[in-house]
């Protein structure tokens, strides 16, 4: 949907340029590009406003972006996606495992561009899907999407400033450390476009964890990334001999649970054009609880 923000300059800006007040509120490079191509984009008091302008304090900017005006993912009513907090300008979801963020060619149904595209057009509006981030199929839990072009930008610089974060919950194989730091070089295995692995000429990756739990031969472990490596949990865990139960491409061990055991359980967001910071939980779903409920029968 098209985007409109006013912007009340205070004094504490006066004589600061529209393209540093801007940045300071987050607003991405590529986007104050989109900005001044549109012949509205910035204004103050209906004229254009150039990004080298000097502001002075009781103005008011207005920042207008025009989305796209078609999308080709398909609406689908009835999907279970629950949503855990929106505004003007996000979602955030609670995705559940199988559930696919992004339509593909070969699967362009039941993703969460889907039903969100859904709720979106039962309301008259159009999306244009960016998720912020992303989870795999089989990983369940909480994942921020943008509304519009504007939110994405300031959203994606948070996340590379490490000011969105997210916190996973793995169930690993075998007693983890109490906890530890995982610091190996993670790229494609030779002849795949899909496996990974930890080989010296892969990109630097890096994940943090710490033992909450270990009973009945699994542990219970809190993962946080200082990178966002392709299955850098998955490959992680794996290589340091605790690996993911239900993985099909790293240990396709299904006694107990028939997907990865890997669960988004904390996200901390700073809220587009606000100084508020919200952080939303998901608790551990039912199918990876089992792993304690039902490990002595297995």
């Amino acid at each position: 949907m098209d985007k409109i923000l006013l912007f009340s300059i205070g004094p504490e800006d006066e004589g600061r340029t529209v393209a540093r007040y801007l940045r300071r509120r987050g607003v991405s490079h590529r986007v104050l590009v989109d900005l001044k191509r549109e012949p509205d984009g910035l204004t103050i008091a209906g004229e254009t406003a150039f990004t080298n302008r000097p502001l002075h304090a009781g103005e008011e900017l207005r920042l207008f972006l025009r989305e796209p005006e078609t999308s080709d993912i398909v609406p689908q009513s009835g999907l279970a996606l629950p949503i855990v907090y929106e505004d003007d300008d996000l979602f955030v979801v609670d995705k559940p495992a199988g559930m696919a963020v992004h339509p593909s060619p070969q699967n362009r149904e039941n993703t969460v561009a889907n039903a969100l595209a859904a709720v979106c057009a039962a309301r008259g509006e159009e999306l244009v899907f960016r998720a912020i981030g992303r989870l795999d199929k089989d990983t369940s839990g909480l994942l921020v999407v943008a509304k519009n072009a504007i939110a994405a930008g300031v959203l994606t610089e948070a996340a590379a400033e490490k000011r969105l974060r997210r916190e996973y919950l793995a169930v690993c194989t075998g007693e983890l450390p109490a906890r530890g730091t995982i610091d190996a070089p993670i790229g494609r295995v030779d002849g795949s476009v899909i496996t990974r692995e930890v080989r010296e000429d892969g990109a630097r990756a890096v994940t943090h964890f710490e033992r909450l739990r270990y009973e009945n031969g699994w542990s219970l472990a809190r993962v946080w990334l200082e990178t966002g490596r392709t299955h850098q949990i998955r490959v992680h865990m794996r290589h340091i001999g605790h690996p993911l139960p239900g993985d099909f491409l790293y240990n396709p061990d299904y006694r107990v649970v028939h997907r990865h055991a890997l669960h988004a359980a904390r996200l901390t967001v700073p809220l587009p054009f606000s100084d508020e910071t919200r952080t939303f939980e998901s608790p551990l779903p039912a199918d990876l609880k089992k792993f304690w409920y039902d490990a002595k029968n297995t």
